[in-house]
């Protein structure tokens, strides 16, 4: 498949800051370039190689402990940057952050820094964000989702005092699901049915089965205040109404670590990735595809690239999509026949619609978060991940960091980022012709409830459908998080951390245990490395994880 630039349809007028490159995609490092540098720590340069197959989050963060380990590493992506979903669009003088915004858990990113003596304070500056999301409806009524567990009653009391005691309840057993969920087992490998066994009486015993809708709502009977503590899933690609209610852990999540901005954007985190990883002896090659791994047997041997090269290695971990890793970069049948059948059965996330764009002027009463919520909350949830329909009335989530770091737009003026959830393209395909009518409805519900005059103060705008996903991030049916955080696809029932059936593969990422988001993907990380402590190939304690 290609490496240039996604098609990425984009408009400016006579925006300040730079010359305009019409959606061009910023990339700091030429296709196909390697990077090196003479490691920081003691390294065995006769050892034969560890690649890891992707450079988002998760083969970042995998690289850095395969070093810190004393392995010599490689780190390849197709793309032309480091970031995966999390590169950067620049624009007319303007910097979107293509995919994640949110940083919650910054001590995960820390402990990378910290396995080469390091900080990641003295790289990037995290500011905390007040309110965490500030959620809207369309009649204008609004609710600042944040803090202790006193600032979030008083927000309730304004919709429903009696659901005052219900969410102090619905916190408590939050915690106890975080205490679990999470810290016993959110990094832990769950790639044997004795591990699940092990873990069943726990599920069962906080209700894991439960949807998250069905567990908020048993506490809370306002129905605007169960749609308040229900739209996380959709922040890592599940619906409300069919996913566990594990991920009711968010919540303690973010009141302990707190919502974070990395000033310069998500980018800086990756750039200071970036200058970590060449550091530490990793080497990087970037805009050049993996067009196969090659097996032996039971064993990976080599990783093959479109360009031409062939990278020989003892170990290889892909941190891509599994159901690509099982259904194309491994070829057909084989000793994975089982797991690329299942691959192809697994249900996959919703798709996203990103709108960008640029305007002169301000919008100095838009939170740095907000959440626009439809009044169709289940229908239009069903209309998405099961009728197919693209929504004529989306709920978005609208990222306007210009409230937090004026540095992401020329000076006067506001860059936003509005992500609408939309069916993936096993349903809905034909974004050729609805791209242009999605970006203005996008434009036009923001107008009309949040920033009044919007259109007429656009200098620059571009978009991603699913269409991009799938070309540019090979992420199958154009997903926007893999497989969907179904209870029937998590923890064992998910993509193993270690591949059942070449020795030397492991996997991490948003479709392996425990899953999406930042703080997801980083964890994955860590749990293949438990896996490769397990199996003897690296020291749990050099690669940073408990043994």
């Amino acid at each position: 498949m290609p490496t240039e630039a996604p098609s990425v349809r984009s408009t400016s007028r006579g925006a300040p800051g730079g010359e305009s490159r019409r959606g061009a995609i910023h990339a700091p490092r030429e296709p196909g370039r390697t990077m090196s540098k003479t490691p920081s720590i003691h390294r065995d340069e006769s050892q034969s190689r560890s690649v890891v197959i992707g450079a988002g989050f998760a083969g970042i963060a995998s690289a850095l402990r395969l070093a810190a380990a004393g392995r010599r590493v490689t780190l390849v992506d197709r793309l032309p940057e480091l970031g995966g979903r999390a590169r950067t669009f620049r624009q007319d003088g303007f910097t979107f952050d293509a995919g994640p915004t949110v940083i919650t858990a910054p001590y995960l990113l820390d402990e990378l820094f910290q396995l080469f003596g390091e900080s990641l304070h003295d790289h990037v500056e995290l500011k905390p964000v007040w309110p965490w999301y500030r959620v809207q409806w369309e009649d204008g009524a609004t609710f600042d989702y944040g803090g202790g567990p006193e600032r979030m009653c008083e927000e309730i009391a304004r919709f429903s005092r009696r659901d005052q005691d219900g969410y102090l309840k619905l916190l408590a057993r939050a915690e106890e699901i975080y205490r679990i969920g999470y810290e016993e087992l959110g990094d832990q490998p769950f790639d044997t049915m004795g591990s699940m066994l092990k873990a069943v009486p726990d599920m069962v015993r906080l209700g894991a089965q439960r949807s998250m809708y069905s567990f908020v709502a048993s506490h809370i009977k306002n129905e605007r205040l169960r749609q308040v503590f229900t739209f996380q899933p959709l922040l890592v690609g599940g619906n409300p109404f069919r996913t566990s209610c594990i991920y009711a852990l968010i919540q303690p999540l973010e009141q302990r670590f707190g919502v974070h901005y990395a000033m310069g954007g998500t980018t800086a985190v990756i750039n200071a990735l970036g200058g970590l990883l060449e550091r530490a002896g990793v080497d990087i090659v970037l805009g050049d595809p993996v067009s196969s791994i090659r097996t032996n047997g039971d064993k990976v041997e080599a990783v093959d690239l479109e360009g031409g090269r062939s990278l020989k290695c003892d170990l290889a971990l892909s941190a891509g999509d599994p159901v690509t890793l099982y259904t194309k970069l491994l070829g057909a049948g084989g000793r994975h026949r089982r797991t690329q059948t299942r691959a192809k059965q697994m249900r996959l996330s919703m798709g996203l619609f990103v709108s960008y764009f640029g305007t002169q002027g301000t919008y100095p009463a838009l939170a740095h978060h907000t959440i626009l919520l439809s009044n169709r909350y289940k229908e239009l949830l069903d209309d998405i991940f099961d009728h197919g329909q693209v929504p004529q009335d989306p709920s978005l989530y609208v990222h306007a960091p210009t409230r937090t770091d004026p540095t992401m737009a020329p000076e006067g003026h506001e860059c936003f980022y509005a992500l609408a959830p939309v069916p993936n393209l096993k349903l809905v395909n034909d974004w050729e012709t609805r791209e242009d009518q999605m970006h203005d409805l996008v434009l036009e519900r923001i107008e009309h409830h949040m920033a009044p005059n919007l259109r007429d103060q656009l200098v620059t705008k571009l978009a991603v459908t699913p269409k991009y996903f799938e070309s540019a991030l090979e992420s199958p049916s154009g997903a926007g998080f893999s497989v969907q955080p179904l209870l029937t696809q998590s923890a064992y029932m998910r993509f193993h951390n270690r591949c059942p059936h070449y020795k030397n593969l492991y996997l991490a990422g948003a479709g392996t245990h425990p899953g999406a988001g930042i703080p997801g993907t980083l964890c994955t990380a860590k749990t293949a490395m438990r896996c490769m402590s397990r199996d003897g190939v690296v020291s749990a304690s050099a690669a940073g994880v408990r043994a």
